[in-house]
């Protein structure tokens, strides 16, 4: 495989932005199924809802793989639903690995369906894949690590398209820039009528750094490729 084809290059405010994908565990299981050696299927051409379903999946792997989660619990998607995206966009081995045939749906909590519900609800009319990442994401976000970390992203800025492109009205509300589960939390508050926070303005909070600071930190991928060196 070409160097050019270990590069995703994705565009930023009309910048391209080049990403190389270490290969970290669930990357390299994903991509030894699809027959590409140990890099995964990153090209110039790569649609950017494939390469985030590609990240999540990864990710899915890893937990299976530990016995943490099966491939419901670690999406938030039905099983119906990962079938069809595993048979769309994905060579036929890829589906074995996920053992769907030995798992069951996964009824969401409360938590959780009041995620669906919020980012659905600003969800492109009639997207089936906005449906579906809004599942996603409302799963993931209930994990503890940074949001996009836990989607299996590179870093925050992609986790800023994806919710820009899929959840346009959402995503425009956060003018401040506020870290995004911290922003989808104090959006559900703001839905109910309530608010868990007891500051007047955010600028007098002593907590400031929690929702606003930078979210620091590599991505599993990176540290995976720093461990081998």
């Amino acid at each position: 495989m070409s160097n050019l084809a270990q590069v995703r290059a994705l565009s930023k405010e009309g910048e391209t932005l080049g990403i190389r994908m270490p290969d970290r565990p669930g990357w390299r299981q994903l991509s030894e199924l699809l027959g590409l050696g140990p890099w995964p299927p990153m090209d110039l051409e790569m649609d950017f809802d494939q390469y985030v379903l590609a990240c999540v999946l990864s990710r899915a792997l890893e937990e299976i793989d530990a016995g943490e989660a099966s491939a419901t619990e670690a999406t938030g998607l039905s099983q119906a639903e990962l079938r069809d995206i595993l048979n769309r966009s994905f060579p036929a081995p890829t589906i074995h690995a996920f053992r769907l045939e030995e798992i069951s749906d996964v009824e969401p909590g409360v938590e959780e369906e009041a995620l669906r519900g919020l980012l659905l609800a600003h969800a492109r009319a009639g997207d089936s894949m906005s449906v579906r990442f809004a599942k996603i994401i409302a799963r993931r976000a209930l994990r503890h690590d940074h949001l996009w970390r836990e989607l299996g992203l590179f870093d925050r800025v992609e986790l800023s398209r994806l919710l820009a492109t899929h959840f346009p009205t959402l995503a425009a509300g956060n003018t401040e820039n506020m870290r995004w589960k911290k922003y989808l939390y104090r959006k559900l508050c703001e839905a109910e009528g309530f608010s868990l926070c007891t500051a007047p303005t955010c600028r007098e909070c002593k907590e400031l750094e929690s929702c606003f600071g930078p979210e620091e930190g590599e991505s599993v991928r990176a540290g995976a490729s720093r461990g081998r060196t």
